[in-house]
């Protein structure tokens, strides 16, 4: 299925896509870098739109997302695109190679929605602002349903089309992979300031959470865990930040993150930042979500199951303490 993209300017012997910060010039019957636009008979179409390689039902806290609506159910679903070229992406077969997708169009999965009784939709798994055209059709069938749209992004997106989509978001987690602008260009293909950019407007117009994964020899020295830190310190204190442990994968070989520097990044986070979080790697104390005035269990967790004990609605039911949690 294709439709006109949207942001791209025709040029006399190509179009130059405005979508993102790479701004592809596309030559005639050639696809952008996301794999998802091409330049057919001088307009841009979006190829991708609505074609999916993965649906699945997941707890809410395997986006990661801890502060909304814990303990929720989620339709997943993923596409066939992404901007950047992380040469340790997890889920590169369906990120960046060519595999079988099913068209869902944006009524089925509004069915879906209903049929599974989920909280929402989450485009998640690969990069889900590849699939803009996709993504503005379903959000408004999925808010005329009553459900939640939900991105887990890299957050690699120009600030016109981020600010077209953000009424259709109501959550985000977004991927902040490093401070180090020369890595995020020369390693991952993507630039830092725009994730900056998009993580400040986001913040402002929905629920946002933060994923660090910290990858060996690529950003685990002190200093980078801890000029991260304070970014996210800068904007708000109370977003959760969630560090996940590298493991080798694609083209990516060397060992597995130390657990002492993963242990000293949940430490050090928890100097500035209220809610830290560690994924993917056994840690009682970095499962659960306690009161940061009193200590009150508020959401224990165990694997990807959560269960809400200390909450009386946003607030501590011991010390009345503001809880920053959709429940």
């Amino acid at each position: 299925m294709k439709v006109e993209a949207k942001y791209y300017t025709p040029q006399s012997n190509h179009i130059e896509c405005r979508m993102c910060p790479h701004s592809c010039k596309i030559m005639p019957d050639k696809w952008g870098l996301c794999r998802g636009r091409k330049n057919e008979a001088g307009k841009l179409w979006s190829t991708n739109y609505g074609e999916t390689t993965s649906i699945a039902i997941d707890p809410i806290e395997k986006k990661p997302l801890y502060h909304y609506y814990p303990g929720s159910q989620i339709l997943s679903i993923a596409c066939n695109s992404c901007n950047m070229r992380c040469p340790f992406c997890q889920n590169w077969e369906i990120s960046q190679g060519e595999v079988k997708t099913q068209y869902l169009p944006p009524e089925i999965l509004q069915k879906m929605l209903k049929d599974h009784e989920s909280l929402g939709i989450a485009y998640t798994y690969t990069e889900p602002l590849m699939w803009f055209e996709y993504l503005i059709d379903a959000g408004k069938a999925i808010h005329h349903a009553g459900g939640k749209n939900i991105l887990v992004t890299n957050g690699l997106i120009n600030e016109e089309p981020l600010l077209e989509l953000m009424p259709l978001i109501d959550a985000m987690n977004i991927d902040l992979k490093t401070m180090n602008p020369d890595v995020y260009k020369k390693t991952l293909g993507g630039d830092l300031g725009a994730v900056k950019r998009t993580i400040e407007v986001a913040h402002k117009n929905c629920h946002v959470e933060i994923t660090n994964l910290i990858v060996t020899g690529l950003n685990d020295k002190k200093n980078d865990i801890d000029s991260l830190i304070d970014y996210v310190s800068s904007i708000d204190p109370n977003i959760p930040l969630h560090f996940s442990r590298y493991y080798p994968n694609h083209e990516y070989t060397k060992p597995p993150t130390s657990v002492k520097t993963i242990e000293y990044a949940y430490s050090k986070a928890r100097e500035k930042l209220a809610y830290v979080y560690i994924g993917n790697i056994p840690s009682e104390e970095g499962a659960h979500t306690l009161c940061p005035k009193c200590g009150n269990m508020l959401i224990e967790r165990m694997y990807f199951q959560a269960m809400v004990k200390g909450l009386d609605g946003n607030k501590c039911n011991k010390c009345g303490e503001i809880i920053p949690v959709v429940v």
